[in-house]
């Protein structure tokens, strides 16, 4: 083999190398708009295809039922996404509910692999988050205070354990009251 052959051998593995590890880092990368592989413009019917490798659990009916359900209920559908070791990745939600060809209204996500561009998954803290993104609003409910991160279109959940505050309250809190070590108990992303 001649120097040129061996260089353009070289070429090719090095250019395929790199191709498989920005593949493999996007398939985590949470942005405005996409999670991995999913965008705003995914339908539910391409789901089985993104994730071919890992095994999607619907709340809905088989379409090969014996008692004559039909495939589509009339109950909310979501989509939850375990890898091969049996993990939880994705809980995934359509906007239109029975409709295989909806689009994604929201991703919630369980796999600390999933992260920013700035480094901001499920392992950050409060003081992470504050330090990255601005925190556009703060809403409580019973049991968390929601942080509303517009550059992401997403809302982190903070137990309330973590703010010091009893569950089950309805008192109110504000970005200052939160702690910087408060972890994250959900991340959310909206393609709304």
């Amino acid at each position: 083999m001649s120097i040129s052959v061996l260089k353009n051998i070289l070429s090719i593995l090095l250019v395929s190398l790199l191709f498989v590890q920005c593949a493999k880092e996007n398939r985590y990368l949470i942005e405005k708009g996409k999670v991995g592989f999913l965008s705003k413009e995914t339908t539910v019917l391409e789901l089985n295809t993104i994730f071919e490798s890992d095994s999607i659990v619907s709340n809905l009916p088989s379409n090969n039922s014996s008692n004559g359900e039909k495939l589509f209920s009339v109950g909310d559908d979501e989509y939850e996404i375990f890898s091969v070791k049996g993990e939880k990745l994705l809980e995934i939600s359509p906007v239109v509910h029975n409709d295989s060809l909806s689009k994604i209204k929201s991703i919630q996500i369980f796999d600390r692999n999933y992260k920013t561009d700035k480094g901001i998954s499920l392992q950050s803290t409060f003081k992470d988050i504050n330090e990255n993104y601005l925190v556009n609003k703060v809403e409580t409910t019973l049991t968390s205070a929601t942080l509303f991160i517009d550059e992401l279109n997403a809302t982190i959940s903070i137990d309330k354990k973590d703010l010091g505050i009893s569950s089950f309250s309805r008192d109110e809190v504000s970005i200052d009251q939160i702690p910087d070590i408060a972890k994250i108990k959900y991340f959310t992303i909206w393609f709304n």
